[in-house]
């Protein structure tokens, strides 16, 4: 099967239209891609650079978040199929607004929380990863509650750096899961809970990758932990987040917003 390169291009991270491409080729299972970045491209000696590499490359495809014209225009001397974000929507976004876009690479970042809220935030989530500090619990914006390796600290350490979200995570023990009830200090914070789980079968092998072959990883010891685990929620009607086929960005995407029918 052919493998299309794909190159990412943009005047700063890459990250926005990285997501774009990906996102847009997700459509094409049967084929296969090669994502090549091109980050921080905000030159013409460097557009020129990368018009040159992205010519040498046969079929390849461009997408490009440039916001410079002038950077745009050399890209295209490429030859190569180039889709540009801003040529594509931009012009529609001006006839509906009445009113012209003014250009600057990196902007969308600049849009997110500052950096030191995100930091802050990190750090809050670091200080209060696997139930530490259970006292603070009340100063989270929220808190993620599930067993073992359920996608816990990733989550939460997303939504700190991304969004700025304070977040707790609190690990469900054993103990804890013998118990008729929540523990009293999550008790006390019903409203900021957000259950985790996942499949029996897709915990088991998170578990065996980092304990191989131990109780607290066979399929049986998962199957009893998450099923104890939906008891507790159920009982106190938390909103559980089904994490077996998501990514990372799909979660907290989810988590961030109040909690709908996408949870259950």
């Amino acid at each position: 099967m052919k493998n299309h390169s794909v190159f990412c291009v943009s005047d700063h991270t890459g990250v926005t239209v990285e997501a774009v491409a990906k996102s847009v080729l997700a459509q094409f299972p049967e084929l296969e891609f090669s994502l090549i970045a091109l980050p921080f491209i905000d030159s013409l000696e460097k557009a020129q650079v990368a018009a040159a590499r992205i010519a040498a490359t046969p079929g390849a495809l461009v997408f490009s978040t440039l916001t410079d014209p002038a950077l745009r225009a050399a890209l295209r001397d490429s030859r190569a199929s180039v889709f540009d974000v801003f040529d594509l929507i931009a012009p529609a976004v001006e006839h509906a607004l009445g009113q012209a876009a003014t250009p600057s690479g990196g902007r969308t970042h600049g849009m997110a929380n500052n950096y030191e809220l995100r930091i802050d935030a990190v750090n809050f989530s670091l200080a209060l990863d696997d139930g530490l500090q259970p006292q603070r619990l009340d100063q989270a914006d929220l808190i993620l509650v599930g067993v073992s390796r359920v996608g816990k600290t990733p989550s939460a350490l997303y939504l700190a750096l991304q969004y700025g979200l304070r977040v707790a995570n609190y690990p469900l023990t054993p103990d804890d899961l013998e118990q008729e009830s929540l523990p009293a200090v999550l008790l006390a914070n019903l409203p900021r809970l957000r259950a985790l789980t996942l499949a029996p079968e897709r915990l088991a092998a998170i578990r065996q990758a980092r304990y191989p072959d131990s109780r607290y990883a066979s399929l049986q010891q998962c199957r009893d932990e998450l099923a104890a685990a939906e008891r507790l929620f159920a009982r106190h009607a938390l909103p559980v987040l089904d994490t077996t086929r998501m990514s990372v960005e799909e979660i907290a995407a989810r988590l961030r917003n109040p909690p709908t029918a996408l949870f259950r």
